[in-house]
């Protein structure tokens, strides 16, 4: 009877996960106000905007919806993994992916996200080398070089111990 108290109890703690999840959808809307706000500032840019200028704000408004996305994939994927199911049949828009993806899918998905984002933060770099130090560019090459490296090991290691469970 204890045993199983304690099983319930743990069990029931997964709901204080919930919060956190809510917080996300905060954020969300906090980079949702970010985004406007760089939005307003491209279309005031235009008219006296470079080629440069055009790219890099465009990268910028890529970057901001890699990071939406990114948290949509950490509230839904980890809300369904770590607390509870969502009935799919009450949303008709439901993505497939979202009941499909699992812990090891959610870590390689998030790893893929902040390789995109790294990506996107070097290239801007380079779009504006003149203002960059050599210092920095190779401090963003590094760190986008580790989010690279980081990601290969780990899907190599979730593809390893597949393979060891028979998967």
């Amino acid at each position: 009877m204890i045993e199983r108290n304690l099983e319930r109890f743990l069990f029931a703690s997964r709901w204080l996960l919930a919060p956190f999840y809510v917080t996300l959808v905060f954020a969300l809307f906090v980079l949702l106000a970010r985004t406007m706000r760089e939005i307003w500032h491209f279309i005031l840019q235009i008219p006296s905007a470079t080629e440069s200028d055009v790219i890099l704000g465009v990268l910028s408004l890529i970057d901001l919806t890699f990071t939406g996305s990114l948290i949509v994939i950490v509230i839904f994927s980890g809300y369904e993994n770590f607390v509870s199911k969502i009935d799919e049949a009450a949303h008709k828009d439901w993505p497939d992916w979202m009941s499909k993806i699992d812990f090891t899918g959610l870590k390689l998905k998030l790893l893929s996200s902040i390789v995109a984002i790294s990506a996107i933060q070097l290239l801007k770099a380079f779009m504006n080398v003149r203002n960059t130090s050599d210092r920095d560019l190779m401090w963003y090459v590094v760190i986008h070089m580790v989010f690279v490296i980081s990601g290969v090991f780990l899907a190599l290691t979730d593809k390893i111990s597949g393979e060891a469970k028979g998967h």
